[in-house]
């Protein structure tokens, strides 16, 4: 049973920065493909970022060019690096198999005033 423990989150002002981690733990099996979700209130939880163990790495449109997710294999721990924020990135983000199959972390909350 993977555990996803997320941290890093913050309260910032339109155009700063964020990094967030994602750290797993309680698998003897390698982390394969992860990736980052966010949740707005009253909105879905989508999927933004994901990064294959080889580090190659996908984005959403909303995000590409401003988020950069890395990953460390020797710690399973996944990094989303969030540049030029802006208040609709504000929201709750998790980490997770872009399938989601693990259980979810508590997340980290992320609010982005203007």
């Amino acid at each position: 049973q993977v555990q996803l423990v997320e941290s890093g989150g913050g309260l910032v002002q339109a155009g700063g920065s964020l990094t967030l981690s994602c750290a797993a733990s309680g698998s003897s099996d390698r982390i394969s493909t992860m990736g980052w979700f966010r949740q707005a209130p009253g909105k879905r939880r989508d999927l933004v970022a994901s990064i294959t163990r080889g580090g190659s790495t996908n984005y959403g449109d909303s995000v590409k060019g401003r988020f950069t997710i890395s990953r460390d294999n020797a710690k399973n721990t996944v990094y989303l690096q969030m540049n030029s924020l802006k208040p609709e990135d504000t929201a709750v983000y998790y980490c997770n198999h872009p399938d989601m199959i693990y259980k979810w972390g508590q997340g980290t909350q992320v609010s982005v005033s203007s």
